[in-house]
């Protein structure tokens, strides 16, 4: 008898959709967690910067993280890659929504995104099974 995920077949075959799908799921966690943060406390929406970008970084390095360990080679340029176009998914839904203008705030978020999926990817590959089967 085969167990379940065995019967149900579904598995995305690309390494960054993967890791772009993780960086989704932990970018909703974080929004959640700051917006109760924002919520319980007396903190204004002005102060909330910094926190936004820590939520961004560690979706972003977490999607790294998935997307190198599933692809097994060349960590920080699939984990920089994940970051990225993290990055620019994110943006693109933001200027849609809220029709934003370039500022620098827009560029180090793509600098965080970067550096934190690259960095992930870099510690993702080390932890994958693809790169012990070599």
């Amino acid at each position: 008898m085969k167990s379940i995920p065995q019967v149900s077949g579904f598995r995305i075959a690309s390494p960054i959709v993967s890791g772009i799908l993780w960086a989704i799921i932990w970018l909703a966690a974080g929004t959640l967690l700051v917006s109760l943060l924002l919520y319980s406390s007396s903190m204004n929406e002005n102060e909330i910067v910094p926190w936004v970008f820590g939520v961004h970084g560690f979706a972003s390095f977490c999607g790294g993280f998935v997307s190198a360990r599933r692809s097994g080679r060349r960590g920080w340029y699939i984990g920089l890659a994940t970051g990225f176009l993290y990055a620019l998914i994110v943006l693109l839904s933001s200027y849609l929504a809220n029709d934003i203008g370039w500022t620098v705030r827009i560029l180090s978020m793509l600098g965080i995104c970067c550096a934190a999926g690259a960095f992930g990817g870099m510690l993702g590959v080390n932890t994958g099974s693809a790169g012990k089967r070599r």
